[in-house]
């Protein structure tokens, strides 16, 4: 099946199932039965299967997942078996935070380049790239052949920035700016906005109390 065609949730629980499948894996555990993975996941064993039938088969009835086996198939599904080389926009507080976390190599994403006008010619972080000036996008995302691009910059800026990333080359855009971006349908964009969740816990307390 095209992935255009596979609902955006199942490419979300199969990062999910990922991070389960890498802990057992962790663990020396070998097989899992789809009842005991799916109380580890927070998914119905049903879905489970429906989820993973969009790629092919996988189990086998009595026994359950091989855990290697299906950790490796997730990994190719999700095209994390190779490097993606990622550039960064926005070098506050938000975006040290971003390339001081070790989870996006270990996850197979390199912040090659980072981009901020305020605070270029500086070192990114311990280990990262030094700070270049946004003008030098179009040359880096050739040079470094960058794929993805991070936004972490103040709402206000945020679409120029998404723009700049396109005319670049960039089609895959990761979005931290509390602001939905105007793009042509090839980009793929995933927005995250932290007030977003926060609100939804504030409406959960409210209810709950």
């Amino acid at each position: 099946m095209k992935p255009s065609k596979i609902p955006r949730v199942v490419i979300y629980r199969l990062s999910i199932y990922l991070r389960a499948l890498n802990s057992l894996s962790a663990d020396g555990i070998h097989t899992v039965s789809s009842e005991s993975f799916g109380k580890l996941v927070g998914v119905k064993p049903a879905q489970i299967r429906k989820d993973l039938a969009y790629f092919g088969q996988f189990g086998i009835k009595g026994v359950g997942y091989k855990v290697q086996d299906l950790l490796e198939k997730i990994i190719s599904i999700l095209g994390t078996e190779r490097a993606h080389r990622v550039a960064l926009v926005g070098v506050g507080n938000l975006g040290r935070a971003l390339l001081a976390y070790k989870g996006f190599e270990k996850r197979g994403f390199q912040i090659v380049a980072a981009f901020d006008p305020v605070h270029c010619g500086k070192k990114a972080g311990k280990n990262g790239p030094a700070v270049s000036h946004p003008r030098d996008l179009p040359r880096l995302v050739g040079e470094q052949k960058i794929e993805i691009g991070i936004i972490a910059v103040p709402a206000a800026g945020a679409q120029e920035v998404a723009d700049d990333m396109v005319k670049a080359g960039i089609e895959s855009i990761l979005n931290f700016a509390p602001v939905r971006l105007v793009l042509p349908e090839k980009v793929s964009v995933e927005n995250i906005d932290l007030s977003i969740g926060l609100e939804t816990l504030s409406y959960a307390l409210k209810t709950e109390s």
